[in-house]
């Protein structure tokens, strides 16, 4: 037999979140041999070490990450399922329980606030859990595929395609404009602040392409702190729409035009959440706030 009972499951979880044997033993009161019984077990079923042993407790192989990540979305698949099932119907009261976003910080601002209100509105036994992450890297997709997440906003699109295993779509396309302290008389001329994030490769070329762009003399930690850099007239940066809104009297915003770099955002989720009735719920809210 290769498959794994949902307990197996959630003592491989455990081990990946507590980082040792000992810590998951205390957290699902079971004794450490139990916990590291089990381990074996599920790794002898899988074929694959799934953690590295060591002093310091119990750190994911490669192979582990991958398990961990599936594991975490089928346990979260099985609490879906007894939940929609026991409420039944379609109503209002047919929705219940925790709703695991990630969003990346402009998104958590400005695009979840107002759909967020209305899905409680509409289903009051919807628990939001919002988790701001940096969409650098894998960003809030990785979340999603990490089953830490049941949906993310993401930055998407055609030059940043939906990654493999996930479902998504586009809820706002927008542009990037050159900020800079208001009234400067050659706001070209002043260094650039920037901070990482995940951007379509149009935008990367748009970038490489701008000879009057300086190498960025300070790389802030997020778009707020660029922002409030540039209010104090410390220098210029180049910034999508979403992080402007609410942008100090203090700051001018110039269009940069036609030809200006844009960036997609959308959500993504797994083929089986997005199904689910509290993610297709949260889609509708989005969209319709976007629309």
């Amino acid at each position: 037999m290769t498959d794994l009972a949902p307990r197996e499951l959630r003592v491989l979880v455990a081990v990946g979140s507590e980082g040792g044997f000992s810590a998951a033993a205390a957290v699902l009161g079971m004794t450490q041999s139990a916990v590291s019984h089990s381990v074996r077990t599920s790794e002898g079923k899988l074929g694959a070490v799934l953690f590295d042993r060591g002093r310091n407790g119990a750190t994911p192989t490669e192979a582990g990450v991958r398990a961990l990540g599936h594991a975490r979305r089928v346990l979260r698949l099985l609490e879906v399922m007894a939940a929609e099932v026991r409420a039944g119907g379609t109503g209002p009261g047919s929705l219940a329980g925790p709703l695991r976003i990630a969003a990346f910080r402009s998104a958590a601002l400005h695009l979840l606030p107002r759909a967020l209100e209305r899905l409680t509105a509409r289903h009051p036994e919807v628990v939001p859990e919002v988790r701001i992450v940096r969409e650098v890297g894998r960003g809030t997709a990785g979340e999603v595929l990490d089953g830490r997440a049941d949906i993310g906003i993401a930055t998407v699109g055609t030059t940043s395609p939906v990654p493999s295993g996930l479902v998504g779509g586009v809820l706002v396309e927008e542009g990037y404009a050159l900020v800079h302290p208001v009234g400067h008389p050659a706001p070209r001329t002043l260094p650039l602040v920037d901070w990482t994030e995940n951007c379509t490769s149009y935008t990367r070329e748009w970038w490489a392409a701008q000879e009057w762009l300086p190498a960025a003399t300070v790389e802030a930690e997020d778009d707020g702190a660029v922002l409030s850099m540039v209010s104090s007239g410390f220098g210029m940066a180049v910034m999508p729409e979403l992080s402007l809104i609410g942008a100090p009297p203090s700051v001018e915003i110039t269009d940069l035009g036609a030809e200006r770099p844009t960036r997609s955002v959308g959500y993504v989720t797994t083929p089986e959440l997005a199904r689910s009735l509290a993610v297709r719920a949260l889609i509708r809210e989005l969209r319709s706030r976007t629309a």
